[in-house]
């Protein structure tokens, strides 16, 4: 039942790249956040808060709705954590139904046997579980010895695709933690994937010398899917610059609780339109728009998107944005937001 499951999303994922491939006036992929509020508080996220309610049912059905009918492929639902939201599944099982391939990323905490096969029941393609540290401490409690219990039930009763996601990078205590949460992943046949940290802008943190070591052999474990992107995430390892087209608010779209679109997590805001209101015409502009924040951007996402339209269309407009939206100012975290990890 897994293999073919997986088998089907990996069918339907080659069918969406080639469509992509062949226009470029559609989403390629849209973060959608059903729940801001999160039942942690780590050290260095700037994309919760403790007070927010769930987006409600029929409004997140809408929103499913027009994504669909501006052609978006793929929708991945975050938060806050998005198992808080009591109806998740009902929005995962719709879009499906709209024929868009959906994925959720999860701090864990609230998965049982229980959710799993609601998500099963749902449709769910893919899941992914950041884990910060082998033990819990004073900046995260997405650590690998309390969640262990819940990777089991995933392993043995997900019939969805899991990837676990680890962190290296500057100002991080333990990171050989990385390596041996990659490791375990690996153990219980799971995917795993690595992220390097970046500042509240998204942008650049260097690794050094140990955690280049550590960032190289965690790539070793996580398979072709999670090499797709090498390149790019090795020269950000080392320092370096990318050269490519940020096609945010085109290909990529994120869209907040309030239904605004943005570019990505880091730049909530901009362009500051009601995704409601969103058009063909909007998504040409932004395809065209040059982000001045490109050469050093962590946000894998969008950078893995990139890819498809990178050899096409220079982007040469980097004329006034339009009019944001009236939106209220980022919700306060409680604890400075220091760094926030992306996986790679």
């Amino acid at each position: 039942m897994f293999s073919k499951r997986r088998m089907g999303l990996w069918g339907r994922m080659v069918r969406q790249t080639v469509r992509g491939l062949a226009s470029k006036d559609h989403p390629v992929l849209v973060h959608i956040i059903p729940m801001r509020r999160c039942n942690l508080s780590c050290g260095y996220c700037n994309e919760y808060d403790a007070v927010s309610q769930p987006v409600p049912l029929d409004e997140m059905i809408k929103r499913v709705d027009h994504l669909a009918g501006l052609g978006t492929a793929v929708i991945t639902i975050s938060g806050g954590e998005p198992l808080m939201h009591p109806e998740l599944d009902q929005i995962i099982a719709h879009i499906r139904k709209r024929g868009i391939i959906v994925t959720l990323i999860s701090n864990g905490y609230y998965m049982s046997p229980e959710w799993i096969e609601r998500l099963n029941r749902a449709g769910l393609d893919h899941l992914e579980i950041s884990i910060d540290n082998v033990e819990p401490d004073d900046v995260s409690l997405k650590s690998l010895r309390l969640l262990e219990p819940k990777l089991k039930w995933l392993a043995e009763l997900a019939e969805f695709t899991l990837t676990i996601n680890s962190v290296v990078g500057s100002g991080i205590e333990h990171p050989e933690d990385a390596l041996a949460i990659a490791k375990r992943a690996e153990e219980l046949g799971l995917m795993s994937s690595v992220g390097i940290t970046h500042d509240h802008d998204g942008q650049l943190k260097p690794l050094g010398e140990k955690e280049l070591q550590i960032y190289r052999e965690i790539r070793g474990l996580s398979g072709l899917l999670g090499r797709f992107n090498a390149p790019f995430q090795d020269r950000l390892a080392r320092g370096e610059a990318n050269e490519w087209r940020c096609r945010a608010g085109a290909r990529y779209l994120y869209i907040d609780e309030n239904g605004i679109v943005s570019y990505c997590s880091q730049t909530r805001g901009t362009p500051g339109i009601p995704l409601l209101e969103y058009t063909r015409e909007d998504i040409r502009r932004e395809f065209n728009r040059a982000k001045e924040c490109a050469p050093f951007c962590t946000v894998n996402c969008v950078q893995q998107v990139g890819y498809l339209d990178n050899w096409r269309s220079p982007q040469k407009d980097r004329a006034p944005l339009p009019p944001k939206a009236g939106l209220s100012e980022p919700p306060t975290m409680g604890t400075e937001a220091a760094a926030e990890a992306v996986e790679a």
